[in-house]
C-alpha cells in the first residue's frame, strides 16, 4: 500500500491544479509541508511531484518549491472534434500555418489507408498548429483527390481545415480511427516545434470518413511533449471483459468506396 502513496498524492495535487486551487504561476507548498499533510516521507513527495513535472504541469525554481506551469490539456476521443474546436473549448488561442501543399502520388500506406488505387494522386499538406502562440503540433495530411480542390483553395492561415471544408463544401467527418504512439523528433520536427532533435513526441495518426464511409484524410500529427494528453473512457458495461462463445466483432464504419 505504501508504494502507491506517491500516486495518490500526485493525483490529489493534479486535481487541485486542474480545479484551479493552484493557478498557473502559483507555487506549491514545500516538500516538508506536503510530507506533513499526507504523513509521508519527503522522498514519497518527491516521487509524486516528479510525476507532475514529467507531465509538464509543474516546474522547479529555487529550493524544493514547485511552480505550476500550465493546466493539463486533455483531448477526449468520445467526440470527433477538430483540433481547433477542442482547443477553443479549453479557452486557448488557436492559430495555424500551412507550410506546403504538394500534389503527388500516394504512398503505399496512404493508398491502403485511404482505399485508393496505388499511385493515385493525393494532396499532401504540412502545417504547424499553435496554442496561445506556442508551436505544439506538426500536422502532415494526405487528402483524397475529391477533397483536394477545396483544401487547395483555403488560406495558409486557416485555423481549421476540417471545419472549413464542412462549411464550404459540406464535407463532414463522421467517423475516426486513431493510432497513438511515441516517436523521436527528426530535424524538421525539432526545428518547427523548437525542441531538441531526438526529443520524444506524442504521435497521433488518424483516418476520417464521411457518413457514407468515404475516406477524407489520413493524418500524422506530432505533438510536443507535455502539450496535450489524450483521454479514452472505457466501460465494462459496453464491452464486458469476459469470454464469449462466438468470435468478437469490432463495430466498423461503412466500407469505404473503392476506386473505379
Amino acid at each position: 500500500m505504501g508504494s502507491s502513496r506517491y500516486l495518490e498524492i500526485a493525483e490529489a495535487l493534479r486535481k487541485s491544479i486542474l480545479g484551479g486551487e493552484y493557478p498557473v504561476g502559483a507555487r506549491l507548498p514545500s516538500e516538508s509541508d506536503l510530507a506533513a499533510r499526507w504523513s509521508v516521507s519527503r522522498g514519497t513527495v518527491r516521487q509524486a511531484v516528479g510525476l507532475l513535472a514529467s507531465d509538464g504541469l509543474i516546474g522547479s525554481r529555487q529550493g524544493a518549491r514547485r511552480v505550476v506551469l500550465r493546466q493539463e490539456r486533455r483531448h477526449s476521443f468520445q467526440q470527433l472534434n477538430s483540433f481547433a474546436q477542442w482547443a477553443q473549448a479549453l479557452g486557448c488561442e488557436v492559430s495555424s500555418r500551412i507550410l506546403s501543399r504538394t500534389s503527388r502520388a500516394a504512398t503505399a500506406e496512404e493508398s491502403s489507408r485511404l482505399g485508393v488505387a496505388p499511385d493515385s494522386e493525393v494532396l499532401y499538406v504540412v502545417r504547424v498548429r499553435r496554442l496561445d502562440g506556442e508551436p505544439v503540433m506538426v500536422e502532415r495530411t494526405a487528402y483524397t483527390d475529391w477533397v483536394a480542390p477545396v483544401v487547395r483553395a483555403l488560406p495558409d492561415d486557416v485555423v481549421s481545415i476540417m471545419d472549413s471544408i464542412a462549411e464550404n463544401a459540406d464535407i463532414v467527418a463522421h467517423y475516426g480511427e486513431h493510432l497513438i504512439d511515441a516517436v523521436a523528433a527528426g530535424s524538421e520536427d525539432a526545428r518547427l516545434l523548437r525542441v531538441r532533435r531526438g526529443s520524444p513526441l506524442l504521435r497521433q495518426r488518424h483516418l476520417t470518413y464521411t457518413a457514407a464511409g468515404r475516406p477524407i484524410e489520413w493524418t500524422d500529427d506530432r505533438y510536443r511533449a507535455g502539450s496535450v494528453a489524450f483521454s479514452v473512457s472505457n466501460s465494462a458495461a459496453a464491452t464486458p471483459l469476459e469470454r464469449h462463445a462466438g468470435p468478437e466483432v469490432t463495430p466498423q464504419p461503412p466500407r469505404p468506396e473503392q476506386p473505379e
